[in-house]
């Protein structure tokens, strides 16, 4: 399984920019343009994205990638996953600060004395 950090972020992209190229997304999402192959692939395969042709102003034919009615529903639980780590990661976050401040403080203290 790839990574659902970057399921949810191509999902996203393409979600608000259904034309654009595998290069563009993958200039988007920060990764190599055979990795975002590998996620178009994956995302296609399980029903979540599809391809769609559409006409260009240029009379070329283009691809749109469109999220299906099984993409939407799984980037909507994607995205609570991805929040409900993100909370978790912060929250150890904030205890491990305390942590460190209190460190900082009593190494404060004893150098006072």
């Amino acid at each position: 399984m790839i990574n659902q950090e970057l399921e949810y972020r191509a999902l996203k992209i393409l979600e608000q920019k259904p034309d654009l190229t595998q290069r563009q997304l993958s200039e988007a999402l920060g990764v190599s343009l055979g990795k975002t192959n590998y996620v178009l692939k994956s995302l296609i395969d399980v029903g979540w994205v599809k391809l769609d042709n559409f006409q260009r102003s240029d009379n070329k034919w283009g691809y749109a990638y469109l999220l299906t009615p099984t993409g939407v529903a799984e980037k909507a639980a994607i995205t609570l996953r991805f929040l409900k780590r993100k909370q978790r990661e912060h929250s150890d976050l904030q205890l491990e600060i305390a942590r460190l401040q209190r460190e900082v403080q009593l190494q404060q203290d004893l150098q006072q004395r």
